[in-house]
C-alpha cells in the first residue's frame, strides 16, 4: 500500500488538494504541464477573482505558495503522465520526462479550456481588431487601461455579448458555463471604473447570476454603474463606414431589429472540455461524459470518484465551475483519497 498520492493539474483544484492532502502528513507527486502553477487564472492573466475581488495574481500566488514551500509535495513541471499503471492502492506513473511514481491514488485536476471564438466567426472574432474575448478584456484591466487594440483608443461605447460558446447547439455547446454572465456583470463595472464616461452594454439571453451574485453583480452593475443589458439575439458583428463596429440582432422584449454602433465588441467566452481529455481519459482508464467533460462515478457515498477506482476527478474538469467551487472540490478530493486509502490500509491489518 502506497500512501503518497499523484495530483495531475496545478490550478485552483489541484494546489487546494495538494494542500489538504500534505495537511495531514501524507506525500503528494504534483504534475503540472505547463512550466508555471496557477492554472488558467495565471496562464490566461486574469484581473480580480469573482467573488472575491481579489487579484488572482495575489490569491493563486499565496496558494503556489501554500503548496511549493511544504517538504512533502514533489512539484513536476513541463511534463505529463504518459502512462498509468497498477490500481488503487498501487499506482504507477510513467511521465514524460521518463520518470517513474508509485502512489496510492490519482487525483485528476485538469481543468478546461477556453471557447475558441474563431467559431464563433459571424460575430466578428478574427476578422475584426476590435472585437476581443472576455480573458483580454481582464488582461487590459490588469494592466489598468481599456483601449481598442486597433488604435489604441479609449471605447466611448463597449458591448459584451453573452453566451459565446455555451448553449448554443448549432456548434455543439449544448451546456451553460455557469460562471460567464458573473464575470461579464463583474468585468463591465471594472471597465466602467476604469473609464467612467465608456457606456456598457450586455446583450443577453438570460443573465444567469446564480446564488448569491444576483445581487452583488447583477442589480449593483445596473443600479450603481448604469450598465445597459439589452435582451437580444445576436444575428451577426460587422463595420460600418466610420469603422466603428456594428451589432446586428433582435431585441426580443420588443421583437424588432436593431443596430448598434460600438467600439469595441466583447465575447463572453464559454468553458469548454479542456482539449487534452481524449488523451487523458486513455492514459488514466477514465470515462468521458457526452460533452467531453471526464465522467464521474457513483456520488453520493464516493464523491469526486472517476469511473475507475482510486482515480478522483473535481473542479472543472467536472463541468464549468467557479473558482471557489474548484478549490472547495480540491479539498474535498483530499480527503476523499486519504480517507479510502487509511480505509484499504486499515482492512489490510
Amino acid at each position: 500500500m502506497n500512501d503518497t498520492v499523484l495530483i495531475v493539474g496545478a490550478g485552483p483544484t489541484g494546489l487546494s488538494a495538494a494542500a489538504g492532502i500534505a495537511s495531514v502528513g501524507r506525500k503528494v507527486a504534483l504534475i503540472e504541464k505547463e512550466n508555471v502553477l496557477g492554472g488558467a487564472p495565471i496562464l490566461s492573466r486574469y484581473a480580480k477573482l469573482v467573488p472575491s475581488g481579489e487579484w488572482a495574481k495575489d490569491a493563486l500566488g499565496r496558494m503556489v505558495k501554500r503548496v511549493t514551500d511544504n517538504p512533502l509535495v514533489t512539484v513536476h513541471k513541463g511534463t505529463r503522465v504518459a502512462r498509468l499503471d497498477g490500481e488503487f492502492g498501487g499506482f504507477t506513473a510513467t511521465l514524460a520526462d521518463g520518470q517513474s511514481i508509485n502512489a496510492g491514488a490519482v487525483i485528476l485536476g485538469t481543468g478546461f479550456t477556453h471557447f475558441d471564438s474563431i467559431n464563433k466567426p459571424e460575430w466578428g472574432f478574427g476578422t475584426y481588431e476590435d472585437v476581443v474575448t472576455t480573458t483580454q478584456v481582464e488582461q487590459m484591466v490588469g494592466a489598468g487601461k481599456i483601449a481598442c487594440p486597433s488604435d489604441g483608443r479609449v471605447p466611448q461605447r463597449v458591448c459584451i455579448l453573452l453566451c459565446v460558446g455555451s448553449r448554443d447547439r448549432q456548434i455543439g455547446r449544448e451546456w451553460c458555463s455557469k460562471i460567464c454572465c458573473t464575470v461579464s456583470c463583474n468585468l463591465a463595472m471594472e471597465i466602467k471604473e476604469l473609464s467612467p464616461k465608456t457606456d456598457v452594454y450586455i446583450y443577453y439571453m438570460d443573465i444567469r447570476t446564480f446564488g448569491l451574485y444576483e445581487d452583488k453583480y447583477y442589480w449593483r452593475s445596473q443600479e450603481e454603474f448604469h450598465i445597459k443589458y439589452v435582451k437580444a439575439r445576436i444575428a451577426e458583428v460587422t463595420q460600418g463606414p466610420d469603422q466603428r463596429l456594428l451589432v446586428k440582432a433582435e431585441d426580443t422584449l420588443v421583437k424588432r431589429p436593431i443596430v448598434i454602433p460600438f467600439d469595441l465588441v466583447v465575447h463572453a467566452i464559454g468553458m469548454d472540455p479542456n482539449l487534452d481529455n481524449p488523451e487523458i481519459a486513455k492514459v488514466f482508464g477514465v470515462g468521458l461524459e457526452k460533452h467531453g467533460f471526464i465522467d464521474r462515478g457513483e456520488h453520493y457515498t464516493s464523491s469526486f470518484a472517476s469511473t475507475r477506482r482510486g482515480i478522483y476527478v473535481g473542479g472543472s474538469a467536472l463541468g464549468p465551475e467557479d473558482i471557489d467551487t474548484c478549490v472547495s472540490h480540491g479539498l474535498a478530493m483530499a480527503m476523499r483519497a486519504v480517507g479510502d486509502l487509511s480505509a484499504v490500509a486499515q482492512k489490510a491489518a
